[in-house]
């Protein structure tokens, strides 16, 4: 679709992927007219970033890959670029829970596969049969056909149970907090599907990539040293680009009540208006649970599809000590909780050793994350009821005595979108269905990626398709 400069532009949800949406009309057409209705009181969605007391608490996201260039180049275009901060290079390392002990992950483990066979042979955290297990990896006949498989499913086929329930599990539970035997390889981590195809073996394809690898320090779990955030917290991503915007073109406090197309005209009741705005484009960026019965009336189809996205969500307790008090010497990002450990802990984030700079001298920051598809009443339990168990399952495993000098708790339900096997065949049929209605996109975590690039590039290629 093409559209005049000057045309009415309305874009739904004032989260990281509307706000990327409405910058990007302003960049490339200035002279547009763009309306960005949020529900709430404030921009940015999930992201938001606390300052008190010394601590720096990102509530949500705390940073963001580099290997993909939305964000960044998000932020170099904003005059943000001097701003970035990468993780600490003496800590690059995750520790797994066994057994209520906290284990180093392997070196060189990366979300599912080993880049060295040694530190795989001497890890506590696996049986030597588990071991075994795991090293026949290079041996199992590669599966070579297109489709689709649970992430539990893949791993266990590959490198085992006991791997998976140990390493694989507990790793891709802290990212994408969801249930393994529904999750999507192919929609979250198709590159894995993708060396067994081309190489036949998981440990041959990372050997593979490791003897064309510069070497240098050897990271396990995430890729460390590929993430980056924003000194003064994410929360400066948000308040850059709302800078970048008109004033009068941000209503906040204006949830959406109903949606009707007339033609090529797209008509948006917001709650209270009394009347119903016109405009020649739409993109909606708010969850799909949302979007579904606003869209409803446009296409049953399209809506149908939106709403069975399902979504998980987690709770995050950040929890400031003096180091006194931390018997762990906390050396690496964090600590990752397999869920056979019947932990209500997913994982804690060393927030201030990945980021220097989020605690004072002489302090700590921790970020504890509960809840996810396996617990969802956890991303709902009042913080009475939730600060008490927190505590009592995370002082054993970090040595901590004492209570915390500081507490901030995040409530997030229903923020993640879970990318079940069959998802990607799910986002082409919404992408089907949208291709019948000129002028309408959509944007968000909900389809291509649940990470701040990911969000980022969604909601500017909605705005550039708009503008064609």
């Amino acid at each position: 679709m093409n559209l005049h400069k000057s045309q009415r532009i309305a874009v739904i949800g004032g989260g990281i992927s509307g706000l990327a949406a409405a910058h990007r009309f302003q960049e490339l057409a200035p002279q547009s007219q763009v309306t960005l209705f949020e529900a709430g009181s404030r921009l940015g969605g999930v992201l938001s970033t606390v300052h008190r007391d010394g601590f720096q608490v990102e509530q949500s996201s705390d940073n963001f890959i580099t290997t993909v260039p939305w964000a960044l180049e998000l932020c170099q275009r904003l005059g943000l670029a001097d701003q970035l901060v990468q993780t600490n290079t003496n800590c690059r390392r995750t520790f797994v829970v066994r057994r209520g002990r906290l284990y180093k992950l392997p070196d060189g483990f990366l979300m599912m596969a080993p880049t060295q066979l040694w530190p795989m042979a001497v890890t506590p955290i696996l049986s030597p049969l588990g071991k075994l297990r795991a090293a026949l990896e290079y041996f199992i006949p590669p599966r070579l056909d297109d489709d689709d498989e649970s992430m539990a499913q893949f791993v266990r086929r590959r490198l085992g149970r006991e791997t998976f329930d140990r390493l694989v599990e507990p790793l891709i539970s802290a990212v994408y907090a969801a249930d393994m035997e529904k999750l999507s390889v192919k929609a979250t981590l198709s590159r894995f599907r993708e060396m067994e195809k081309q190489h036949g073996s998981l440990i041959r394809a990372m050997r593979h990539q490791m003897k064309h690898k510069p070497t240098g320090k050897v990271e396990s779990g995430a890729r460390y040293s590929m993430f980056v955030t924003l000194s003064a917290g994410l929360s400066t991503l948000v308040d850059a680009i709302t800078a970048k915007l008109p004033p009068e073109s941000i209503r906040l406090n204006s949830p959406i009540e109903k949606i009707e197309r007339s033609g090529n005209v797209w008509r948006i009741l917001p709650a209270g208006a009394g009347q119903f705005l016109e405009f020649d484009a739409l993109i909606v960026a708010v969850p799909a649970h949302r979007a579904s019965p606003l869209l409803a009336p446009i296409d049953a189809e399209l809506a149908s599809e939106l709403g069975q996205i399902e979504y998980s969500g987690t709770a995050i307790v950040s929890l400031g000590y003096d180091l006194k008090q931390v018997g762990h010497p906390l050396d690496g990002m964090g600590v990752v909780v397999p869920s056979i450990e019947k932990s209500p802990i997913l994982a804690c984030s060393f927030s201030s050793q990945k980021y220097t700079h989020r605690a004072p001298a002489g302090k700590t920051l921790l970020r504890v994350f509960v809840g996810g598809a396996q617990r969802p009443e956890l991303a709902e339990m009042p913080d009475a009821q939730l600060l008490p168990l927190v505590l009592a399952h995370l002082r054993p495993l970090l040595r901590i005595e004492g209570e915390p000098e500081f507490c901030d708790i995040a409530h997030w339900p229903r923020t993640m979108p879970q990318y079940h096997v069959g998802h990607l065949e799910r986002v082409a049929r919404i992408d089907a269905r949208l291709a019948l209605l000129p002028g309408l996109k959509m944007a968000g975590s909900a389809f291509r990626g649940v990470g701040l690039p990911d969000c980022i590039h969604g909601g500017e290629r909605a705005a550039e398709q708009i503008l064609g």
